[in-house]
């Protein structure tokens, strides 16, 4: 592997803070695609203190403006629907972010933690260097272990002996034609050569359209929250996704989350990021099912997906054939590496967005002979809050001018914001020991089963009126009946 490069592509290291806004690099960049005004941005209070992780990467900024544009944008819809007073101040918690970003380190079920990487993820080193897998869902286990030979149930000296005679270029390649993930690890400067970073830099980190000429929504139903009466219907999975639209529940948003029941989802993931939502389970592939879908997209408000784009067209999904058939609605699109490119169809995670763009480089801890990885998955939670930040802009745009809007943001252009930005500070690098918060919630089972406690991280947005705990169970994945109940 190449020694850890200069960031010589990027743009100058900048200040910690914009010296016009309480946001730093990334988040004053966002907020300005977002179109958010300086006396919109006043709203914010400067951040006390950040995070205390150790990397070389601004990843504390990052993570404290994206909770903060979040905050700030549902706060904005709650003043407008007299939900929330225009002096209503904006300060995330440094401990909450640091706690929610790391939830998985946190999470318990009834004391116990859970198992979060499988033996087929992690990095490895092959001939000429090293790639990142990713095989968590078993599906994607299955593939890879096929492509190389040995058992979805290898030892991992047996993963080690298989990887090493390949080319990590050779490798990514196969994978990707098989529907494996496997990454090849870069340095920055291969990554900016790469056809994909400069697709990705030839569009903002969050690029949002309106199309057609739909009459604006009006807000339904009332109540504290900015978001009651909105029904959102959530199409993803993992982190990203699943964090934006966490954020639109808490705002009190009705969301639905939809997944196939062929494609199980690790039940402590879903109840991480399952709060204030329902789930239940489609097999579009049925009459019954889709007619099912139908009926709940004709009352969304917005969809929110994070399949690849061509697995959505052959059941209507797409951009263009929602708003044909529900003018007005928010569609809006999650993916790793954007939707245009040589990479536009692939699949992808944070740990793989972090190997391929250099990050895993960056954060290396000697001297980049080995990869390291951010200290949380940055690129995820703030995509996520990014993203619900996007939502709520858009839609108090459709309320006022209309049109059927369009979102797209992908974590691999987060990751060249975050490289942009710069080396993060000195000082950044000092880990300090503190009490992260915690919350117990129920897990809402069946009245002669034993109960289930689960211990995650609290809420971590700061609008006004916005909950300092969860306040409801969590369900279970696939739960729920496939209605709206607002």
């Amino acid at each position: 592997m190449a020694q850890t490069p200069a960031y010589e592509n990027a743009t100058p290291s900048p200040d910690a803070r914009n010296e016009q806004t309480a946001l730093h690099y990334v988040g004053s960049r966002i907020a300005d695609e977002l179109g958010l005004g300086a006396h919109e941005l006043e709203q914010l209070s400067a951040a006390p203190d950040l995070p205390a992780w150790q990397s070389s990467l601004r990843v504390a900024e990052l993570a404290y403006d994206s909770v903060a544009l979040a905050s700030l944008a549902l706060s904005l819809i709650g003043q407008e629907r007299g939900t929330a007073h225009r002096n209503g101040r904006i300060t995330p918690a440094a401990a909450r972010i640091q706690a929610s970003f790391g939830s998985e380190k946190l999470f318990r079920i009834n004391g116990s933690a859970p198992s979060i990487w499988a033996a087929l993820s992690g990095f490895w080193r092959v001939r000429d260097g090293w790639v990142r897998t990713h095989g968590n869902y078993p599906h994607h286990a299955e593939r890879l272990a096929a492509l190389l030979g040995i058992s979805p149930q290898a030892e991992r000296a047996t993963i080690e002996a298989a990887m090493r005679p390949w080319s990590r270029f050779d490798l990514e390649a196969r994978a990707a034609e098989v529907g494996a993930l496997a990454i090849a690890v870069r340095d920055p400067s291969e990554w900016w050569q790469h056809p994909q970073y400069l697709t990705l830099g030839r569009s903002p980190a969050v690029h949002y359209t309106s199309q057609g000429d739909a009459r604006p929504r009006p807000w339904t139903a009332s109540g504290e929250l900015p978001l009651t009466g909105v029904r959102v219907l959530d199409l993803t999975r993992v982190i990203a996704g699943p964090v934006a639209t966490r954020d639109l529940a808490v705002a009190g948003a009705d969301v639905l989350r939809v997944d196939s029941p062929r494609l199980p989802e690790a039940s402590w993931q879903h109840l991480d990021t399952g709060h204030q939502k329902r789930s239940t389970l489609l097999d579009l592939d049925e009459r019954r099912d889709f007619a099912k879908l139908q009926l709940l997209l004709a009352e969304a408000d917005v969809v929110v997906h994070g399949y690849r784009p061509t697995a959505l067209a052959k059941y209507g999904l797409d951009v263009e054939s929602l708003h044909h058939r529900f003018p007005g609605i928010v569609v809006a699109q999650l993916s790793a590496w954007g939707a245009q490119g040589p990479w536009g169809d692939r699949r992808g995670f944070d740990s793989l967005v972090q190997a391929a763009s250099g990050i895993a480089v960056l954060e290396s801890k000697d001297g980049g002979a080995t990869p390291g990885a951010l200290p949380v998955q940055a690129l995820d939670h703030s995509a996520g809050h990014l993203l619900a930040a996007t939502i709520a802009t858009v839609l108090r745009a459709q309320r006022t001018a209309g049109g059927s809007m369009e979102i797209e943001i992908n974590l691999a252009r987060i990751a060249n914001e975050l490289l942009s930005a710069g080396p993060s500070n000195a000082s950044d690098g000092a880990v300090t020991e503190q009490d992260l918060p915690t919350q117990t919630v129920a897990l809402a089972t069946a009245t002669r089963e034993a109960p289930v406690a689960i211990t995650c991280a609290p809420p971590v947005l700061s609008f006004p009126g916005g909950p300092g705990e969860y306040r409801s169970a969590l369900r279970t994945w696939g739960a729920d009946e496939a209605k709206w109940i607002s």
